[in-house]
């Protein structure tokens, strides 16, 4: 349901509050050069250090910007069912055509406790939702065998798989055939993940570099893997870049470089150290970016 080249698109600041302007502004960048889709409040849209009405806020913009051009997954994953369920039914009401919903972090559930709080979310909203499975942020890996119970389950009809594990890919990919959407969660994984059988990727480096992001998801779809290909060992400097410190540090720190929003993060993130931001300046300039 949602493939192709979707963005993991960052919440800019400005004093302290979301800088609504260059949200839209970034909506726009993004639309205009090719990408698919677009979450809101994921991982490298600071969720984490979102208060509730700020959350909202941002899905809401996000949704009355993109006008319905792209579909709009909001992050609306919680480590409280409870609080899942209320953040995914705000984003029903304001529009958005999807949720992205992270495994619960910090209490480490079991595998029977992942399937039945996304089977009670799934069956307590009527939109779609994606799962989203991110080991290293959360401390649980929700293994294929899950996924594949939960794929049962008609209005689960994706999951954005961000172990960086291809074994892990092919396995949900083997389990579940076309009952489910993979999506990279990882740009280094997008290509051989679609050659496994993947939709598509939920990226972070699209937020700099939509077009090309799009360019190669859109050569593979057309048969044209040399392509696709290339372009994907050309990214993949630029894409481990996005990694030097946390995400989203050095997306920010790019886009505050290329003049598209402020850098700023909020604590307990920090600035990019000096050394890095100079190393990630160096590789930008390599890619004509700034």
């Amino acid at each position: 349901m949602f493939k192709g080249s979707i963005v993991a698109i960052v919440t800019p600041f400005k004093n302290g509050e979301i800088d609504e302007e260059s949200l839209r502004q970034l909506v726009e960048f993004q639309i205009e050069n090719g990408t698919d889709g677009i979450v809101p409040c994921g991982t490298t849209g600071e969720a984490s250090t979102l208060d509730y009405e700020e959350h909202d806020r941002v899905i809401e913009i996000v949704v009355h910007q993109a006008k319905k051009r792209v579909p709009i997954i909001a992050g609306t994953g919680s480590n409280s069912t409870k609080e899942a369920i209320e953040i995914t039914e705000h984003a029903k009401r304001v529009g958005a055509d999807g949720a992205l919903l992270v495994t619960p972090y910090y209490n480490k559930p079991s595998q029977e406790g992942l399937y039945r709080h996304y089977k009670t979310v799934a069956e307590a909203v009527a939109l779609p939702q994606v799962l989203y499975n991110v080991p290293g942020r959360t401390g649980v890996n929700m293994l294929p065998e899950t996924v594949a119970r939960l794929a049962d389950i008609a209005n689960i009809v994706g999951i954005k798989e961000a172990t960086g594990s291809l074994q892990q890919a092919s396995e949900i990919i083997a389990l579940c055939g076309d009952r489910i959407d993979v999506l990279s969660g990882d740009d280094f994984t997008t290509f051989p993940m679609m050659a496994c059988g993947g939709a598509g990727v939920i990226s972070v480096t699209a937020n700099i570099m939509p077009k090309e992001v799009a360019a190669m998801v859109d050569f593979f779809n057309a048969g044209d893997l040399e392509a696709a290909r290339l372009i994907h060992l050309n990214l993949l400097k630029i894409s481990n870049a996005m990694f030097i410190e946390t995400n989203p540090v050095p997306v920010k720190t790019a886009l505050g470089l290329m003049g598209k929003c402020s850098d700023h993060v909020r604590l307990p993130l920090a600035p990019m150290s000096e050394a890095n931001t100079a190393k990630l300046a160096g590789i930008m300039k390599q890619y004509n970016l700034i």
